[in-house]
């Protein structure tokens, strides 16, 4: 899967923050110590435009000559997970995503091919409409929802 670079900030008194530096603030702020593979980790996730599987990100750090071992992957998306800067995507096929939590992003659901395992982010407007509107029918107080499509790529579909 390619890692797509995307350019987050996040607004904080005043200053722009990347949402690396936000969650190394929040990181330290709940205890936790500084360390290497932590920064290239959340660094990594900082240009992530989608989610990826631990083991997609383990190989893309190797890609960058970056070793951090898988346990410590998992140690700290769980961390990660813990302090609400990271998100877990269930897109089927076996597979947990991590996602970062971006409030300045626009919200996207995912599209996953069966065939390749390919995962691409998408959004849509009149499907946000549909739901805020299903949210008003039903008896729940929405406050999240994800959308997970199933099928072939374009690549995969020819």
């Amino acid at each position: 899967m390619a890692i797509k670079s995307s350019k987050q900030t996040w607004a904080e008194k005043g200053t722009e923050q990347t949402w690396a530096e936000r969650a190394e603030a929040t990181l330290a702020a709940a205890g936790h110590k500084r360390g290497g593979a932590r920064r290239v980790l959340l660094e990594l996730l900082d240009r992530q435009s989608c989610a990826l599987t631990a083991l997609e990100i383990e190989q893309a750090l190797l890609r960058e000559r970056r070793q951090v071992s898988r346990a410590s992957v998992y140690r700290i998306l769980d961390e990660l997970e813990r302090l609400r800067l990271v998100q877990r995507v269930e897109t089927g096929q076996s597979m947990v995503r991590y996602e970062r939590v971006c409030e300045s992003e626009e919200h996207h659901h995912h599209l996953v091919c069966d065939h390749c395992g390919l995962v691409m982010p998408f959004s849509d407007d009149a499907l946000e409409r549909a739901i805020h509107a299903l949210s008003e029918r039903v008896p729940l107080a929405v406050s999240e929802h994800e959308i997970v499509l199933h099928g072939s790529c374009q690549k995969c579909a020819a």
